[in-house]
Parts: C-alpha cells; sequence; structure tokens
C-alpha cells in the first residue's frame, strides 16, 4: 500500500509558495506516495496540480460538499467545516508543511500530538517540526518518517502494543 503524505498550507498564497507546493506534489508522485490535502486552492492546489503532472494520485478531503480544486483524482466532501482537518491529519503517515496560516497551525498541532511527522518548509516556527531547506528535502524527510511509521504501526497488536 502507497505511503499517504498530507500537503498542507494556506488556501491563499503566496506564488513561491505554490512553486514550492508544485515541486512537493511532483516529488511525492515520483516516490509512489499518494498526495492527501484538503482539496482546496492554493497551497493544496498547487501540490496536487505538481503531482498530477508526474501521474501522481491525489486525495481531497474539504470542509464541505463542493469548492474542490481540479487537480484530484479523489474527492472526500466532508461537510465537516475546519473538523475535517482531523480526518485529514488522521488519513496520513506523514506530514508536508508549506507556508501556513491558522488552519495549517491546528493541523500541524494535531499531527505532532498524534506523533506523525512534519517536515516543514517556510513555515511555522514550533518544536518539532523537521526544518527542511527545500520543498524536495521535506518530501524526503516526510517519506522517510512515514515508512517508519508504518512500518511501526503495522507491528502493533489490535491493543497497540507489539
Amino acid at each position: 500500500m502507497p505511503l499517504q503524505i498530507a500537503v498542507i498550507g494556506p488556501g491563499t498564497c503566496s506564488l513561491d509558495e505554490a512553486e514550492a507546493a508544485e515541486q512537493a506534489g511532483r516529488c511525492i508522485a515520483r516516490e509512489g506516495a499518494i498526495l492527501i490535502c484538503g482539496g482546496l486552492y492554493g497551497v493544496m492546489e498547487a501540490a496536487c496540480r505538481g503531482a498530477r503532472e508526474e501521474s501522481g494520485t491525489t486525495v481531497g478531503i474539504i470542509p464541505g460538499t463542493f469548492g474542490e480544486n481540479p487537480h484530484l483524482s479523489v474527492t472526500i466532501r466532508s461537510g465537516l467545516g475546519h473538523a475535517r482537518n482531523a480526518v485529514l491529519i488522521q488519513s496520513a503517515d506523514a506530514v508536508v508543511a508549506i507556508g501556513g496560516k491558522q488552519g495549517t497551525l491546528s493541523e500541524i498541532a494535531l499531527a505532532l500530538k498524534t506523533g506523525l511527522a512534519v517536515a516543514g518548509y517556510r513555515t511555522w516556527e514550533i518544536p518539532g517540526i523537521i526544518r527542511c531547506n527545500t520543498p524536495k528535502e521535506a518530501v524526503r524527510e516526510a517519506c522517510s518518517a512515514a515508512a517508519q511509521y508504518r512500518w511501526c504501526r503495522t507491528r502493533q497488536g489490535p491493543g497497540g502494543s507489539p
């Protein structure tokens, strides 16, 4: 089963953030991982566009029932509003954060609280985030952490113990 890498960032982003997200999306697809995101615009759309350019699979968990970006392979219309952030993070094996505002901050907090690795490129300065100098490095770090996370999870019994 392919790794699932969440890309998080602002729905309204700068050109630099969009270019970084698009590069991250391409890298995720080249790794053979599935890109999951909030399914809307800005960083999410740019990451999906990059992944689709490399024939990657993209999944968007949107907060409502319409308004998804055009580069999604699969759209999950959650109707959950901001609570969809929890579904997004729980669906990921690791997270790449690019830029970000308050919504991104909430996703980072959920990821760190649940033990997921967060590789960040020009994002919030929070202890626990793996600081990366390029989007490619962020994807590499996230994929490495995701593989470890997946390996550990498959070796736990139903009660969470080995």
